[in-house]
Order: C-alpha cells, then structure tokens, then sequence
C-alpha cells in the first residue's frame, strides 16, 4: 500500500480498494482473497489429516468428511491458487511489458469481483445447509443424487467466479498483445510474461468448457433437464469430458505462471541470462498446446477403449519432454552461476526434485494398463499434491518472497523466511512422499476411515505429522507478513540488487502511473542491460508528457454483487413453499444489468497527469 493511502483513514482506504481499477490494488485484493481462501482450504486439508491420522476415528462423520474433502480441492484450485495467480499476473506483468496499466482496468477490477463473491457464495454453503459432497471434480453419477443444496452451490459460485477469471484472461492477452513498450518484442519478453500470455490463451480456451458443463448440470438439478441422467436417456461421462478438458489445461493454467516465476528466481539470483531462453519460450508454447491433448488420461478406466486409450497415454507422456527441456535449462542456468541462496532461490531449487518426482509418477499413471492399478488409490493423490504443491504452491511462495518488496515496499524477514521454508520442505515431503506407498498398498482415495491391521497406520499418522509441519510453516509466514508491515522498513527499486527485468527499474511500491515515461526496451533482461552501460534508469523512449489514467469505479462490485444476489433464487428455485425464488432472481439481474447500462452510457474518460506535475514531482524527487 502506496505512503499516499496510509495517510488516509481506514474507511477512505476501504473505499479506495472497493472501486479501484489500478492493476496494482487489484492485485494485493487477489493477494488478501487468495491468502484467506488458502488458509480456508488449509483448515479443511488439517481436518481431512486429523480424520486419517489413526484407524475408525470419528473425528467427523463419513458426511462431514466428503464435505471437506469436497470443499479442500475446490477452494486450493478455484478459489486459492487461481487468485494468487492472478495477484501476481496483476502485480507484476504490467511493469514487465512497460505498460502503464492493463489494457481494461474496469474489466479487471470486475473479474476480481465476480471471483470474489462466487468464492463466498460457495463457502456460504457451510452455514446455509450443507457444503457440496461430491468431490471436487464433482461427476455427475454422483453430483445429481446428493442431497440439499450443496452441489447447486458449487455450481454457481463456480460459474460466476469462473466469468471473472475468464475475462481476466482475454484481458491479459489483450494487454500483452497491444501494450508492451517500444522495443519489447516478443522475443525480449521476460519468462513471467511469456507464461502468463500462454496461461491466458488457456484460459480462453478451458473455462467456457467447464461453463458449458456447469449450466448443463444446474439445469439437470434445478430446472429438470436430463443431460446427464443416465435413466432419460442422458450420459455422466459427457461430464467427465467437459470436466477434464477444462480440468487438466488448468493444471498448466496453474503451473506455467510458476515455472514463470522459477525462471525469473533462477535468473536473478544465478546472476546470469537465463539459459536457452529460444527453448524455454517454445517449451512454454508446446506445453500450453500439448495441454489440451491430454485430458482423457483422467478417464483410462472408464471404457474408451484400447485406441482412446494409447492416443492419450502417448500425448501425456510427449508433454513431459516441454517440462524436461525446462528442467535441464534452469539447472544450465545456476551452472556456473554466482548463486545467493535467499528465501525464493531456496524454494526454486527445492522445486526442481519436488517436481521431477511428481513428473515421474505423471508418467508412471499415463501408462493406461498400470492406471488401471493406480486409479482412484492413494497413489494418484501424492502424484497430484506433489505437482500442485511441490510446483505451484513452491512458486507462490518463491513469488511471496520475490515480489513483496516490489508490490509493498517492505522486505520480508529472510531469516523467518528461511524457517517456513525449511518447515514447509519437510512437512510436504512428510505428507505426501509415503501416499504413494499408501495407494500401492491398496488404500482407496475419499475414503473417510479404514480399519486396523492392514499396514496403514503408520503411514498415515506420519502423513498427518507431515500436514502439522506445513500448518506450522504457513503461520510462521503470516507472523512474518505482520511483523513486517508493522515495521514498515523501506526499500529502494531493486531491493534484491540483481534484478534483470524492468519491474525492478522503477519505484518500490511503484508510482500509480508506473512509468513516467515508457522505458525504451533494448534487449532481452532490459533493466540489466542498462545497469551493464552504468545507467541507474531506463532509457525513455518518449519525452515527459500529460499520462492519461482511468477513474475509478464502484460499478464492477455492483455488477457481481448483483449475480451473487440472483444465485440464491437459482439456488432455491425448486424448492416447495419457496415462491421468492423469481423475484430474488430478477432483483439480483435488475442489479447487474443496471450497473452495465449505467457503465454503457456514462461518459468517463479518465483524467489527465499534467506533465508540469511530473517535472515538479521529479524535482522534488517525490514518487506521487
């Protein structure tokens, strides 16, 4: 948060952040939601533990546990890292590309919204009767019979947070395309940014999928329809296939923007040019590509047949060669490196076997008539956790470290840093390394208890050790996050002193209007290239001039805010002596529909920075 909002009051502050439009606001909003969700989904990955931890405990009940269990995967996936994904897309890809801002900040500052309020409407679900139970893949054979109202939640908090994400996406793309500064081709584009533009096709291309799936399954639900309702004549594997075909893209949705991050970590802190950058931008793309090739990988024992069956085995194991290119480049680039082991570089380096093993097992689960063994046991459980949390929540928390100083100003403390991280490492491995011996040993996945005397006790207490270990290290983090906002000890533009890429040439936090003037790209690291010339700034590719801004605007928290208020007459739309349902419909649409019309007509052209005011701030050395 910029000095200039923390001389305001609280409820100005508050306000400031409820109509925003500034890529960097939205961005620590995407930070704040994500951080809460993920603790949320954390809580439930503890219970989940503690239920395991020892045979036929009754910790919770076989019902409370599939609502859990269903709750952990949906909230760490939709509501935790895609979020903090998006905060460091909004943070840090603008300043990359030299752009002042996104190319549509109201569009950005409405797909935080939408994403906002369906995650609570979804874990409204806890007190309104029931959380979905039906995993959070949540199959159609068993998603149409569960009770209450539970999976309707997740089927319209998923579709109104999915808008907000999907129009995130094509405004990135957008932004990258239209609005990087003069000289930055797409070839001098940091690996940050080639991943986010990757990661932002695939979204444009996965989620209307799961849309598609979700409004076929509220109006099997809802409105009686029998798309998936085996007994009229519909089909639940038809689920499955939309399900996947978003489901396994959104794998690489979560992990390029990582690996973007890693390569970054890698690069700075190795003190080089990342090596082969040409093959690590085309292993992006051919990762991005092969993506959607592969997601009946997910469906082996369904019955598709031996053909389905070979095409897609082949295709998941082609996608690793992308992956291992990547691999070996990042290992080329800390050789011969001047490597400082702060708290991000610890975790890239620790990323690397983390995810070589949970690559391995990929492997291992796309041989078809070996998945037959490993389907649905603990085994593909450990496979998942170590891509999802040895790859993406690694890079979250590299980024954490990385870009603090960029978005806040501060540093966090590298010794409690190093601590969380030294935790973390040892409780994931704790965790999740013995589960794949647990599933080779037989043990079912979304099983709520098992009985003594089949050789899985120890295992599984050792697994829940492992999840207190990870608890522990996240609270040590967020002790770490208070501690140094109350100091508010700050920093200059290039905090670490190696940055390479232009984010790091520019104030930290950065001015609202980033660039004075756009910076003039002249190779590939652009900020380290000047740095090697003895310059302590960008070349400006343009004299000061007036910069236009966009205004602010409460009309995106009213747009979302009205699809939150009709999901409730959906969600209770069949239910009898319910006759509020169509009108609480209709007013929550009147709402959003309003706030757009109001959008359309109004005349805002943003304001004006009057280049005297930047002569005179650079004068005065002020940052605004």
């Amino acid at each position: 948060m910029s000095t200039h909002a923390q001389k305001k009051g609280f409820g100005a502050v508050v306000w400031d952040y409820l109509t925003t439009v500034d890529h960097k606001k939205i961005a620590i909003l995407y930070l704040i939601a994500g951080g809460l969700f993920f603790v949320v989904g954390g809580l439930e990955a503890m219970f989940i533990r503690i239920q395991l931890a020892v045979p036929n405990n009754d910790f919770v009940s076989a019902g409370l546990y599939n609502e859990i269990l269903t709750m952990h995967g949906t909230t760490m996936i939709f509501l935790a890292a895609m979020p903090l994904i998006f905060a460091f897309m909004n943070a840090v890809l603008p300043l990359q590309i030299g752009a002042r801002d996104v190319a549509f900040p109201f569009v950005n500052s409405l797909g935080f919204w939408l994403f906002f309020f369906g995650g609570v409407f979804l874990n409204l679900s806890w007190f309104m009767g029931g959380a979905p139970d039906a995993g959070w893949t949540s199959y159609a054979s068993l998603s149409l019979h569960s009770e209450g109202h539970g999976v309707d939640f997740y089927v319209l908090g998923l579709q109104i947070s999915g808008l907000g994400t999907l129009i995130g996406g094509i405004n990135f793309l957008v932004t990258i395309i239209n609005m990087r500064a003069p000289g930055m081709t797409y070839m001098r584009m940091p690996l940050f940014t080639w991943s986010s533009f990757v990661v932002s096709a695939l979204i444009l291309f996965a989620f209307p999928p799961l849309t598609v799936g979700l409004v076929l399954m509220m109006f099997d639900r809802m409105f009686g329809s029998n798309f998936f309702v085996v007994n009229a004549g519909g089909n639940t594997i038809i689920w499955e296939h939309l399900f996947w075909i978003f489901g396994h893209p959104e794998v690489y949705i979560l992990i390029l923007p990582a690996f973007g991050i890693f390569s970054e970590v890698f690069a700075t802190f190795s003190r080089k040019r990342l090596f082969g950058y040409s093959s690590m931008v085309f292993a992006t793309v051919l990762i991005g590509f092969l993506g959607f090739m592969v997601w009946a990988h997910h469906m082996f024992t369904v019955g598709l047949g031996p053909i389905a069956n070979a095409i897609f085995a082949v295709a998941t194991m082609a996608i690793a060669v992308p992956t291992g290119i990547k691999i070996f480049n990042w290992l080329f680039t800390m050789w011969g490196g001047s490597i400082k082991f702060t708290t991000p570089m610890l975790y890239a380096v620790a990323f690397i076997p983390s995810f070589v093993a949970g690559g391995v097992t990929g492997i291992m689960n796309a041989a078809a008539p070996a998945d037959y063994q490993y389907h649905d046991s603990y085994f593909v459980v450990a496979h998942f956790h170590y891509v999802i949390v040895g790859g993406v929540v690694f890079g979250l928390l590299a980024g954490t470290h990385f870009y603090w100083p960029k978005m806040f100003g501060t540093m966090l403390n590298e010794t409690m840093g190093k601590i969380t991280f030294w935790l973390f490492l040892i409780g994931f491995h704790l965790t999740f390394f013995i589960q794949h011996f647990l599933g080779l040993m037989g043990m079912p996945r979304r099983v709520f208890t098992y009985q003594a005397g089949q050789g899985w006790e120890t295992q599984n207490l050792i697994s829940t050790i492992g999840a207190f270990f990870m608890a522990v290290a996240i609270l040590i983090m967020l002790i770490n996050v208070v501690m140094t906002q109350v100091k508010n000890v700050k920093v200059g533009n290039d905090p670490w002193g190696d940055g390479r890429t232009l984010e790091w040439s520019i104030p930290s936090p950065p001015p609202f209007y980033n660039f004075k003037q756009l910076p003039l790209v002249r190779g590939l690291d652009a900020w380290w290239v000047e740095k090697m010339e003895g310059k302590n700034e960008m070349t400006p590719a343009e004299p000061i001039g007036d910069i236009h801004m966009p205004n602010s605007s409460f009309l995106p928290f009213v747009i979302a805010f009205g699809l939150f208020v009709a999901a409730f007459g959906a969600l209770h739309h069949r239910d009898k002596g319910v006759e509020w349902d169509v009108p609480v419909i209709i007013i929550g649409l009147l709402i959003t529909f309003s706030a757009m019309l109001i959008r359309s007509i109004k005349d805002d052209h943003g304001f004006h920075i009057h280049k005297e005011d930047l002569i005179a701030e650079e004068q005065k050395g002020g940052n605004a």
